[in-house]
């Protein structure tokens, strides 16, 4: 008998609910532990106060003695709250957060000590930049890496450590991580929305990208995860049989909160509400032992941080409720696998959603503007928005279980498309006037009306408008979303002030009215970015024939759909737009090839020694005892055994089939993976896909078909109906 499968579902058994007890009510708990507005107003000087607002409201710098200022008073604040350390909290180019602690604590004359915390602590530190992903922009005796205070985003007590998010960057000025780039993304759009709202509104002096994450992830208990190695090395099975009930049922989706499970969501709120984190939405998701929790919108870079947060904090709190949490986008074969919906859109300092139509004609040739030009954006840049969410993970998603597929399309609804296509028949040139009443009264006035009933019921789009916002599908659950939204605001930057230079060109070149010009540019962008409007499904062949006829791209490997990130369309873009320099551009796309080949060496690693050290000795201890019934029944019927021992003997041959072709494709699989070592860059990651990932379906197709043979009391895998039901 498998003892530790078995004494881990004992365990499990046994669970009780840990109980959570709400102390306060959410609004009391939000930001308690956060350096926010509120904080500072209490804790600085008047003037520390503004400078720190202008920095985030205006990008001015702040002076050092002023960080001197602000420094003491997140000390002392930091300090009445039990903190005793304080770190630099930054994003580095491992998908993960990074966090260095430092005591406030220094030894002083005489023997005696003192709390110290200053201005050059705050703004600047130098952790070991060593060994974190680089891509070649220095070398490791050229180690230095500087984190800088970002004060967008506030600072933090997490346990008993005061955490300022930063940004990291290399001693050449390069940025070595996920927020420099986002940061220099949201600066660009900002700037390009700003220019195209004075069209409409001369009040507006800034427009904030927005952002609302929404988390999937898989829960399960964690002694019945200590049991598989796949789950505890890669964040997913790479074997197991499919349960005979997985979610066909559609009995899990919004159903009942089971009770462990309820009392880790309690706590998890709880954690976020301290943390400033605006979590509002839970529930069941489709697969079995799947959830989601969801915030209400935030300013894009605050967003992506509580995000990274939150998986660090989901970590923990799962630990304490004896579970582990899984954040892999496809953890079990055949059920939904996680994304991480990135919803998005623009407001401006006046309180506007610039893709939410308004009362007025005008108000909605602003929100048409905005709508169309973000269409026309992803239309232009689709392969780098697939590059933006490409990992190992998230390949096994994409395209399976209703998440969408690796092509990127644009989903509006019949009615906008609609509108969309009356649009595109605008007269070039100056607009008659009845034309210009026909456009203000029956096609742009009457989009509110059109919009109450535009619900999105199409699951398979990676890009879709839902309202008053997009929503980019195609990011996995494990992603930072830095990356995403990194692109989406590049590309929306670029596009605005492409945008702007025709509206100008049209009024002051061709003497066309305002809005005579933008209906113009508008048209032109309708009929060019038609290609990747799709109402339609998007699975399957059908669709993949229509989207290569229509010129878009289908790069279902991370390999494949990481080149858009370094041609020298991207490369430009990156650089006019100030995001990133053709250095970083090239160092990001070193680091994702080399990630994602350490990925499947791994995994490739981790299955042949499940299957040859947990399957295969089972498979055989197993085929003994048949042997042994064999030779039994031989005894006891002598030369008529045969008949009586039929079924024993082709179990026997089965058994023996399967682990022959285990061992002989692990031995294929070896030898290409040595070969796949040998080679760099592109071309290990395209031998990876290419020649050693086809054979983990082998080897799991014979392993999953030994675990049907096997006697279940000697099976050392954790089952899929025991993973995805017990809890």
């Amino acid at each position: 008998m498998s003892v530790s499968r078995f004494s881990a579902l004992k365990e499990v058994l046994n669970r009780k609910v840990i109980p959570v007890e709400d102390k306060k009510r959410r609004s009391e708990l939000f930001g308690e532990n956060v350096f926010n507005e509120r904080a500072m107003r209490q804790h600085m000087t008047k003037e520390a106060y503004q400078s720190v607002m202008d920095a985030i409201e205006y990008g001015i710098k702040i002076d050092r003695k002023i960080a001197d200022q602000i420094a003491v008073s997140m000390k002392e604040w930091a300090l009445a709250k039990g903190a005793t350390h304080y770190t630099h909290w930054f994003q580095p180019l491992t998908g993960a957060t990074a966090e260095k602690h430092d005591a406030f604590f220094e030894t002083i004359e005489g023997g005696g000590a003192m709390e110290r915390f200053d201005g050059s602590q705050l703004v600047q530190q130098e952790p070991d930049a060593s060994s974190f992903p680089h891509g070649g922009i220095r070398n490791t005796f050229e180690a230095r890496g500087y984190t800088a205070w970002d004060p967008t985003s506030p600072a933090f007590i997490y346990g008993t450590t005061l955490c300022i998010p930063t940004v990291f960057v290399a001693y050449t000025g390069e940025a070595l991580d996920n927020k420099a780039p986002l940061l220099r993304a949201l600066q660009a759009v900002d700037e390009a929305a700003t220019a195209v709202c004075k069209y409409f509104d001369k009040n507006v002096t800034k427009v904030n990208a927005t952002l609302g994450w929404e988390q999937e992830y898989f829960l399960i208990d964690k002694a019945l995860a200590a049991t598989r190695p796949d789950i505890m090395m890669t964040g997913r099975t790479l074997l197991g049989h499919a349960s005979a009930k997985g979610q066909q049922l559609d009995d899990h989706y919004f159903g009942t909160i089971p009770s462990r499970i309820m009392n880790f969501m309690r706590d998890l709120e709880q954690e976020c509400m301290l943390l400033g984190i605006p979590v509002k939405t839970r529930h069941n998701e489709v697969a079995p032992n799947q959830f989601e929790l969801a915030p209400i919108h935030e300013e894009a870079n605050l967003a992506v941080d509580h995000n990274s947060l939150l998986m660090d904090v989901m970590e923990k709190v799962s630990q304490r409720h004896n579970f582990k949490v899984l954040f892999h986008e496809k953890p079990f074969a055949g059920i939904n696998g996680s994304g991480k919906h990135n919803n998005w859109s623009l407001s401006t300092n006046t309180g506007v959603n610039l893709l939410s139509p308004g009362k007025t004609p005008m108000k909605n040739l602003q929100f048409l503007t905005f709508f169309v030009n973000t269409i026309k954006a992803v239309c232009e840049y689709e392969e780098l928005i697939r590059a933006s969410v490409a990992s190992a993970s998230n390949d096994h998603r994409l395209g399976a279980n209703e998440a969408p597929p690796a092509i990127v399309s644009v989903f509006i609804g019949s009615q906008l498309s609609s509108v969309l296509d009356e649009l595109e028949n605008v007269t070039k040139g100056k607009l008659s006037p009845q034309e210009k009443t026909d456009l203000k009264l029956n096609i742009v006035g009457k989009i509110p009306e059109i919009l109450l009933d535009n619900t999105d019921r199409n699951r398979t789009s990676a890009f879709a408008f839902t309202g008053n916002k997009f929503e980019l599908r195609a990011v996995g659950s494990r992603s930072n979303c830095a990356g995403p939204m990194t692109v989406l605001n590049t590309i929306i930057a670029k596009q605005l002030k492409d945008f702007k230079n025709e509206v100008d060109e049209l009024v002051d070149g061709k003497k066309l009215k305002k809005d005579e010009a933008i209906f113009n540019v508008l048209r032109e962008y309708i009929k060019a970015s038609k290609k990747i409007r799709f109402e339609g499904d998007g699975y399957g062949e059908a669709w993949e024939k229509e989207a290569n006829k229509r010129g878009l791209s289908n790069n279902k490997t991370t390999p494949d759909a990481l080149k858009a990130q370094v041609s020298k369309k991207a490369i430009s873009l990156f650089e006019e737009m100030k995001v990133m320099n053709k250095v970083e551009v090239q160092a990001r796309h070193e680091i994702e090839l080399e990630e994602y080949v350490k990925r499947i060496q791994i995994e490739s690693r981790v299955l042949a020694d499940v299957a040859r050290n947990h399957v295969i000795p089972t498979a055989i201890q197993y085929q003994n005892t048949l042997i042994k019934n064999v030779r039994g029944l031989k005894e006891i019927f002598e030369n008529e055994y045969e008949s009586f021992a039929k079924e024993q003997i082709t179990l026997i041959k089965k058994i023996s089939n399967h682990i022959a072709e285990i061992n002989s494709t692990i031995e294929l699989m070896t030898e290409e993976r040595k070969k796949a070592n040998k080679l760099k860059g592109q071309k290990s990651a395209d031998t990876y896909t290419q020649k050693v990932k086809p054979y983990f379906e082998i080897i799991r197709y014979h392993a999953d078909k030994l675990e049907l043979l096997v006697d279940d009391n000697l099976w050392p895998l954790t089952k899929y109906r025991e993973l995805l039901f017990m809890r």
